[in-house]
């Protein structure tokens, strides 16, 4: 189970403290032209050390493409890529090797498999995500061809939350903060958390919310491979996810159907809805209605304080966690929700091309 998608798939590759982190995509089309400065600008919102809220891990994250691009395009085979590891301090997870660090994947990685990498957590790290972030740009750069855009923020940190929904705000200026709040004011106060919990080797979790535009009405297959659930499996395949809704989600329970239904109304050259509590997705199809989601993070689950755990004997013990670690994982979680997304909807736009074929 490391590869994604059905037509666009992305098999990653890689540990936290090995040599490096890499992928192959295969399904993407061909006589794309390849933005480099793109798809490494994309791994650089994501990569540690960016900004005093995120972990002091120093790497620079250099995309190495392999093969599938062509003097500045794809050519529709193979796209390898592989990302090097710089900045490892493995000597800083050495007290960690016989226990079992709370919340972590050390003890079912270890009672899966019977052996587990204890330098950063190994296959179950984050910077796995690296891979993924690759994978989305170049399904993003297919995306922008069609007119579709996918935007991700974070919109809550502990119980620091924006107001309204994503169309009151301007979500370029997302970037103009570390915590890529389109706020500057709540962007403020939630860096101020984050920081109020890193000066207590504690952490924060929070909620980041994603748009997609330009959609096409029809993606999607129910019954199994409804729009909702592929996007939900997407979000909830990164780490530290423990949450996804669409549209009105949970908030959408308190109201009545005569509260919530999307009325049609015609429009021009066809039909299209009033409102959109939808999410743009009906019976597991999109409508062509902006599609809005939201994803809740757990905090980060290594702590730099003192924690009771046992030991891969069963014995009690206590973890005393060293190292470079993030506070609050949202700031460089953005991107990494947008890869997914993206990847999703390619996928999907690639699906509906071969039917209509």
């Amino acid at each position: 189970m490391n590869t994604f998608g059905r037509i666009f798939r992305l098999t990653t590759f890689g540990e936290s403290h090995g040599p490096g982190i890499g992928g192959v995509i295969d399904g993407m089309p061909a006589r794309i032209p390849v933005d480099m400065d793109f798809i490494q600008a994309q791994l650089d919102r994501r990569r540690p050390g960016q900004s005093a809220l995120t972990t002091s891990r120093n790497e620079g994250d250099k995309v190495e493409i392999l093969s599938g691009v062509f003097e500045g395009l794809t050519t529709g085979q193979p796209i390898g890529f592989v990302v090097r590891n710089e900045s490892q301090r493995s000597g800083d997870y050495d007290n960690m090797r016989d226990l079992f660090r709370p919340s972590h994947a050390d003890y079912t990685y270890f009672e899966k498999w019977g052996i587990r990498d204890h330098r950063g957590g190994g296959r179950s790290s984050a910077r796995e995500t690296i891979s993924r972030v690759v994978g989305g740009a170049f399904a993003m750069l297919y995306l922008r061809q069609m007119g579709v855009t996918v935007e991700a923020y974070t919109s809550q940190v502990g119980s620091i939350r924006l107001e309204g929904d994503y169309k009151d705000y301007d979500l370029t200026k997302r970037e103009a903060n570390d915590v890529r709040c389109p706020d500057e004011e709540t962007a403020k106060r939630m860096a101020d958390l984050i920081m109020e919990v890193k000066r207590e080797g504690d952490t924060i979790g929070g909620v980041i919310s994603c748009v997609i535009k330009g959609l096409p009405v029809g993606l999607g297959e129910p019954a199994f491979g409804k729009l909702h659930a592929q996007l939900g499996a997407a979000m909830l395949s990164i780490n530290a996810v423990k949450g996804f809704e669409y549209g009105r989600g949970f908030a959408g329970v308190e109201e009545r159907g005569s509260e919530q239904n999307d009325v049609f109304v015609p429009s021009e050259g066809g039909v299209t809805t009033k409102t959109n509590n939808s999410g743009g997705i009906q019976g597991g199809i999109s409508n062509g209605q902006d599609v809005y989601f939201r994803v809740a993070f757990k905090p980060v689950a290594t702590l730099l304080r003192e924690q009771p755990t046992v030991n891969i004997q069963g014995e009690e013990t206590t973890l005393q966690a060293r190292g470079r670690h993030d506070a609050c994982v949202l700031p460089r979680a953005v991107p990494v929700v947008e890869a997914m997304a993206a990847m999703t909807i390619i996928d999907n736009i690639l699906q509906n091309k071969i039917w209509q074929n």
